[in-house]
């Protein structure tokens, strides 16, 4: 007889078979990592699984899908943003915007009720001539254009009658109507009245045009200096006022029109554009240039002080713009140089359907 005792069956070792393939195996986890290996085999037919696959592809999509609706969002606050900041969203315009101020200002106690009334009816009476009589100007703004100013080495042009906002909007909608910058026109919907949107350089220039004064916009495109200044801007502006001057007067008044100057910058992060207008320029007697320009953003409590002018001229550090003031990367002027005829003004209309402006190299 064959007979195994208990001790000869302790060392029996324990054998595990495969369900699927009928190896047998004497640990219980090799065969747990053996039979996984089937059901891989099983699942991942190409040495990959479908499943895992498919959820991931799905995965991708829902995250790709996401980031393009969050991206979407983010586009839309940005236009909304430029909406607003353009004044095209219809949030009401020059009128309203004024009223609006004025009331913050009763408000906050900075203006008597009295006071807002008759700025109102001020506002009202310019409205309806169309002329900005200095009304709803800062008082410095008109101080300067009426004042004498005893300066050295500068030039500077003075004008009387300025259309007010809802005039100027009214008349570009004219010039459009008349046929110039129609890519322009439709930006802004072919209309201007009512709303608070920014116009630019080529609005100006299609303004002036239809009204038969010649001028030209002048695009300074790239720095041309050290530190991204302009020095050709100046250079222009300077030989610009001192085309009919011959004399060696220290101050000089030339019959020369401001120049409209523009530039994009950021706001917010928001694209905006600026529009500044340049009244004379100033040579140093090292041979430096200033701008003497006037700034919509500048408060009227600090164009108020230029009614205090002294004998040194430190007032005007308001108006004064150094080459290391102006480092935009672009600026845009539009000057005026002359009447032009009907013919003149007819050619101009059809160019304009396809403005350029000329480039300063």
């Amino acid at each position: 007889k064959n007979c195994i005792s208990f001790s000869d069956a302790e060392n029996v070792e324990q054998l595990y078979e495969c369900p699927i393939c009928g190896l047998t195996c004497t640990d219980i986890r090799i065969l747990e990592e053996h039979v996984d290996l089937h059901l891989e085999e099983h699942s991942f037919p190409e040495g990959g699984s479908s499943g895992d696959l498919e959820l991931a592809q799905q995965l991708q999509s829902e995250e790709d899908k996401q980031q393009r609706l969050e991206e979407e969002k983010r586009e839309k606050e940005e236009f909304k943003k430029l909406q607003r900041q353009y004044g095209l969203d219809s949030s009401g315009g020059y009128k309203k915007q004024f009223l609006n101020n004025m009331e913050r200002e009763v408000n906050r106690g900075r203006m008597q009720p009295f006071e807002y009334h008759k700025r109102k009816a001020d506002m009202m009476e310019c409205l309806a001539f169309g002329i900005d009589d200095g009304k709803t100007k800062t008082s410095g703004k008109r101080a300067f254009q009426q004042g004498s100013l005893q300066f050295k080495n500068f030039c500077v042009s003075v004008i009387a009658l300025i259309p007010s906002i809802p005039k100027i909007q009214s008349m570009i909608e004219d010039a459009w109507k008349e046929g110039f910058d129609p890519h322009g026109a439709s930006h802004f919907n072919n209309r201007l009245c009512g709303s608070k949107a920014w116009i630019g350089a080529c609005e100006i220039y299609s303004l002036l045009t239809s009204l038969r004064i010649k001028c030209q916009i002048i695009d300074f495109h790239k720095p041309t200096g050290p530190t991204g200044t302009h020095p050709r801007l100046f250079e222009w502006i300077l030989r610009y006022y001192s085309t009919d001057n011959e004399g060696a007067a220290k101050v000089v008044c030339t019959s020369r029109p401001p120049i409209y100057l523009q530039h994009q910058g950021q706001h917010h992060n928001v694209l905006i554009c600026h529009s500044r207008t340049i009244v004379g320029i100033e040579e140093k007697k090292n041979k430096a240039l200033c701008l003497l320009l006037f700034d919509p953003g500048c408060p009227s409590q600090e164009m108020q002080k230029l009614l205090k002018l002294s004998s040194d001229g430190t007032s005007l550090k308001l108006l004064r713009k150094f080459m290391g003031s102006l480092k935009e990367k672009q600026y845009q002027i539009v000057a005026v140089d002359g009447i032009l005829t009907l013919e003149e003004k007819t050619a101009r209309c059809l160019a304009s359907q396809v403005l350029t402006s000329e480039k300063i190299p």
